[in-house]
């Protein structure tokens, strides 16, 4: 029985096999740029997780301690990529690298003050190309009908592909 809080949403999983798919799009803003973050805080972690996904449903890593983030962010097969804009951070990306070889753009979002700019754009070119850099044999993301209706057609704009989809229900 399907009540009023609980919707059906579909995840896309999407991926990249060569580099030479990626249809790279930038930002011609001087003052945008993307780097890596070293020894995030779990507060900073925490403030982006929560800015980037508060409009779309990311719940799975509120619970977590500062040590369960700290703990994350050291494992050696994660990599975490601010972009800025000026002073000011404007989005983020999280890099995992998979057992099989492949690299999973496993987070990645604007923060709300940042939409609406192109900046995703520049943002996913970056982590994909960043991807490519530590040697990923394929990448790979998934979205939801949950996130941001101009993530799909990114992510698709930026040569990948989809290769598998599954629907399940989340409770609001």
């Amino acid at each position: 029985m399907t009540t009023s809080s609980t919707i059906e949403v579909t995840r896309t999983y999407l991926q990249m096999r060569s580099s030479a798919e990626l249809k790279a799009a930038r930002s011609d803003d001087p003052r945008v740029r993307v780097e890596q973050a070293h020894d995030c805080s779990p507060s900073f972690y925490r403030h982006l997780y929560v800015e980037v996904g508060r409009n779309y449903h990311w719940i799975d890593r509120l619970p977590w301690t500062d040590e369960q983030i700290a703990a994350h962010l050291q494992q050696p097969e994660i990599t975490l990529w601010l972009m800025r804009c000026g002073d000011a951070t404007a989005g983020y990306f999280e890099l995992r690298r998979c057992e099989d070889g492949s690299v999973e753009i496993a987070y990645f979002g604007l923060l709300p003050e940042f939409l609406g700019r192109g900046l995703g754009k520049h943002l996913l070119t970056c982590a994909a190309e960043q991807a490519w850099t530590d040697g990923a044999n394929r990448v790979w993301l998934h979205t939801c009908t949950l996130d941001d209706p101009a993530a799909l057609p990114n992510y698709r704009a930026r040569g990948f592909i989809p290769y598998q989809e599954e629907i399940y229900k989340v409770d609001l």
